[in-house]
């Protein structure tokens, strides 16, 4: 009897313990959120301290769920992010309608939080590079990196890796016409030359090319790589012009190579195929990869909004997993690499995001090895056009940045548990 008695109350507290228990749900739809890019920090220390997460996807803008544990309660409060605490039957009801196959969800589990590693030069402010920006403004911890620690295979630290807004051919980003007088400039070009020679290169170009290929070798290792505004067109372009001399004599001392264009080798390259160089040391553009120029004159600034692609969560959750936001919409914004043209990605690149007016991609993304790519053109999502000694953008008055959101979506996908590919 006394036996039966105590089982009795071991059933019951049981029961009651499932009744009461409780989720956190962290919407991410346009109505429900306060401080979209704050939720993704959350997230990521919630990671960090050992709670898994959902990333439901397509569910609410791509929400989030959890474990109620007080801590994660109390971090929402202190950095103004809406939360909800729900049921887990309420729960268990959201996961049934997602799991709908008339749904386009799913659910997506997110298990370690990712090592992040900027690419930057030292002293760098973090206005100089919107991913340098929104991590610290997001509190999402990384550290960062340049040539010495690229080159001493300090890579296979990290899980992520982020490209500063950085000129991978040795052209010091072509802004010799207008700043070659500038101080900063003058100071840039004068590091990066002693950054060659400490590590054995006679020239820039020869250092970055070395720089890239590590960055190749990590990506089809199994590394996640993002980039935007320059580093994504200059990165393939010294891929490709690998052996070749293509910088004038302002940037290297000699001239560059007249037969440079016919000798680029387009296998080596990521993302890019088919492009032609702007051999003009004055010109300030790479090749004709970038969009830039061409829509200058069609595209104004209150009609410049690129769109999402809406993939299908359960057969493509990668591309779906990148392109979560509130809104399939999201206003442009330029750079030193704006767009990219159509014409000239390769057949395996999948566009996540374009401008159909003037044929550009905004948004592409592929596999290399074992890894992943990503590339975003334009320099600054809340700085239409960003300009060299331009203010920085105070986030604090964009915490619901749609176009910011993407780059946090990339950041957060190296957490994600792996699915195999539905066929």
């Amino acid at each position: 009897m006394k036996f039966r008695l105590v089982a009795c109350v071991v059933v019951c507290v049981c029961f009651s313990a499932s009744a009461f228990a409780s989720k956190i749900f962290i919407p991410m739809d346009a109505e429900g959120q306060a401080n979209h890019l704050k939720a993704y920090g959350v997230a990521y220390a919630a990671l960090k301290d050992g709670i898994g997460i959902d990333w439901l996807l397509n569910y609410k803008g791509g929400s989030f769920g959890m474990d109620d544990i007080e801590s994660v309660e109390r971090m929402c409060k202190l950095r103004g992010v809406t939360f909800e605490v729900i049921s887990n039957a309420q729960y268990d009801g959201i996961l049934n309608e997602i799991n709908n196959p008339d749904f386009n969800g799913d659910i997506i589990k997110l298990e370690k939080p990712p090592k992040v590693a900027v690419y930057t030069p030292p002293g760098k402010e973090p206005w100089d590079d919107a991913v340098t920006l929104v991590l610290t403004y997001a509190e999402i911890p990384f550290e960062k990196v340049y040539d010495d620690e690229v080159l001493a295979d300090g890579l296979a630290k990290y899980d992520w890796l982020h490209l500063h807004h950085e000129d991978f051919t040795g052209q010091y980003g072509k802004f010799y016409a207008q700043f070659h007088n500038a101080p900063w400039y003058i100071k840039d070009q004068k590091d990066a030359e002693a950054l060659a020679a400490k590590h054995g290169y006679k020239k820039v170009s020869q250092l970055k090319l070395a720089v890239a290929k590590k960055i190749k070798d990590f990506v089809a290792g199994g590394g996640y790589m993002f980039a935007m505004c320059s580093a994504t067109d200059s990165y393939d372009i010294a891929l490709a012009a690998e052996g070749v001399d293509i910088c004038s004599e302002m940037y290297d001392g000699d001239p560059q190579d007249p037969n440079a264009q016919q000798k680029l080798d387009f296998s080596k390259c990521l993302a890019f195929k088919d492009f032609t160089l702007i051999k003009d040391p004055l010109h300030y553009e790479y090749s004709n990869i970038d969009n830039t120029e061409p829509r200058i004159p069609l595209v104004q600034k209150n009609v410049d909004y690129f769109t999402l692609f809406t993939f299908s969560a359960k057969f493509d959750p990668i591309p779906a997993m990148l392109c979560q936001d509130h809104t399939t919409t999201i206003k442009g914004f330029m750079g030193q690499t704006t767009a990219f043209r159509k014409e000239v990605l390769k057949s395996s690149v999948l566009v996540m995001g374009d401008y159909k007016p003037v044929n550009e991609a905004r948004y592409i993304h592929g596999e290399f090895g074992k890894g992943t790519w990503t590339f975003y053109g334009g320099h600054d999502p809340e700085d239409y056009q960003h300009m060299v000694y331009d203010p920085p953008t105070d986030l604090s008055l964009h915490p619901n940045s749609p176009g910011y959101r993407l780059i946090l979506n990339n950041v957060l996908f190296p957490a994600a548990k792996k699915k195999p590919r539905k066929t």
